[in-house]
């Protein structure tokens, strides 16, 4: 076991041999708030990068972002960078009379491989818009001219726009901030449990009105601007009606349904690739997929990975929690 003492929640099984281990944690809300089940540790900090962005798209709402739902909804997003990502980027920074040098995301190309390659064919190169994050940070600058804020040094975290995101991250988990780091887009990054972050994605599932409902009424509507075309995300908000997810970096995700239910869990390898399996395993578990207008298949899809020998599948990475 790793030091934090973690419990395997995945085996890399090849050829009917486990050859590794992923350690982490995952928590389930009952409609209640309460814990409905858990595995690991799921009350101490972690850091949930992206899987934060609608909670930080929500503060953004309060302090009188009015954008179209398909906008809202690419605030929260880590993009793929297909052309219709960057064009609502440019919609946003229009919004606000902003050009495309106001954004300090990091120089990247694309998620997407077809659009990466696209850009690469055409000459192209890193910029600022092409990175996943872009359309949060669009959604902060437009925020910033809103209020008539500074937009040079919108991502210190004692702008006035990250305090008033904190003050509403720390109101929807439930939990005090302890750690405030960078993210990789260079945006302050807040710390919470894995249950607070659970709380906060219930908080804006069963909303019925007000800037919570507008936020996972755009996630609803528009989950291809959340992610990308070809994401497994996009996959699981059509397959499970209602839901609203979002993953982040190391291997996090947070999901959550009307009714309050919510599922949010962490690896401690940060393996992007164990975490669809993980979540399609947690839904399982709580019967998600038994429930109607529910494409089980579909969310059973997700959580299937192959592993691959002379180019043909001979194991998988399995659930084990």
């Amino acid at each position: 076991m790793p030091a934090a003492g973690l419990p395997v929640v995945a085996e890399i099984v090849r050829s009917g041999f486990v050859e590794g281990h992923h350690y982490g944690s995952v928590v389930a809300l009952a409609a209640d708030g309460s814990i409905d089940w858990s595995v690991g540790a799921v009350d101490v900090p972690v850091l949930p990068r992206s899987s934060n962005k609608p909670v930080q798209a929500l503060a953004m709402l309060e302090l009188g972002l009015d954008l179209p739902p398909e906008l809202v909804a690419l605030a929260c997003a880590s993009h793929s960078g297909e052309p219709f990502h960057v064009e609502g980027v440019r919609r946003i920074l229009a919004s606000a009379g902003l050009e495309e040098s106001a954004l300090q995301t990091p120089p990247d190309y694309p998620l997407d491989d077809d659009a990466r390659e696209a850009v690469v064919r055409e000459g192209g190169t890193r910029t600022p818009i092409l990175m996943n994050c872009s359309g949060k940070h669009a959604a902060m600058l437009a925020t910033c001219v809103l209020q008539g804020w500074d937009t040079a040094t919108y991502l210190a975290p004692d702008h006035p726009l990250q305090v008033a995101i904190a003050e509403t991250f720390a109101r929807l988990t439930g939990e005090p901030v302890t750690t405030v780091a960078v993210d990789g887009c260079g945006a302050p990054l807040l710390s919470t449990s894995l249950v607070g972050l659970a709380r906060a994605f219930a908080t804006l599932a069963a909303a019925t009105d007000g800037p919570e409902h507008r936020v996972a009424s755009a996630i609803r509507q528009h989950p291809e601007y959340v992610s990308g075309t070809t994401r497994d995300e996009l996959r699981l908000h059509r397959a499970v009606p209602g839901l609203i997810g979002k993953a982040g970096a190391e291997s996090c995700y947070a999901v959550a349904l009307p009714d309050g239910r919510a599922w949010t869990l962490k690896t401690d390898d940060g393996a992007a690739r164990v975490r669809p399996v993980l979540m399609a395993e947690a839904l399982r578990r709580s019967g998600v997929l038994d429930e109607e207008g529910v494409d089980a298949e579909a969310v059973a899809a997700t959580g299937r990975l192959d592993l691959l020998g002379g180019g043909r599948p001979v194991g998988e990475i399995r659930a084990a929690f």
